[in-house]
């Protein structure tokens, strides 16, 4: 079980309706996404064609830290604001979706075909919970 169920799972209270599963898997994608885009864009960095790879860095830095807030939103149950969780979702998705359509312009660099994989993976993830609640 991983931290994310463990502690939905002990939360002391009844959280609802929601899709445990969909919302954990969330919560996971969008800490995974958080650490590939932060990497992602620190080796975009790194490479020669630096300034190429503005909007790249940029639009990384971005989804990372859409990301997280969107994993910390959705761990916290007590007084929940179906409204404000589902534009979070929606706005982590959109993020996600505009870094992998950005690196996926990028194949040449490992790092930003590994960065699009997550993103996507995310943005479903995204798109599952909104789906669900």
């Amino acid at each position: 079980m991983t931290v994310a169920a463990e502690m939905l799972r002990t939360y002391p209270k009844d959280i609802g309706a929601v899709d445990q599963q969909k919302l954990v898997a969330c919560i996971e994608a969008c800490l995974e996404c958080t650490q590939a885009c932060t990497a992602c864009a620190d080796a975009c960095l790194s490479e020669d064609m630096v300034a190429e790879l503005t909007k790249c860095i940029r639009t990384n830095l971005d989804c990372a830290d859409l990301c997280e807030t969107t994993a910390r939103v959705l761990s916290r149950h007590t007084g929940y604001d179906a409204n404000l969780t589902r534009a979070t979702l929606d706005a982590c998705r959109t993020a996600c979706a505009s870094c992998a359509d950005e690196c996926e312009k990028h194949t040449m660099h490992e790092h930003c075909v590994v960065c699009a994989e997550s993103c996507r993976r995310c943005e479903n993830a995204c798109t599952a919970l909104l789906e669900a609640l």
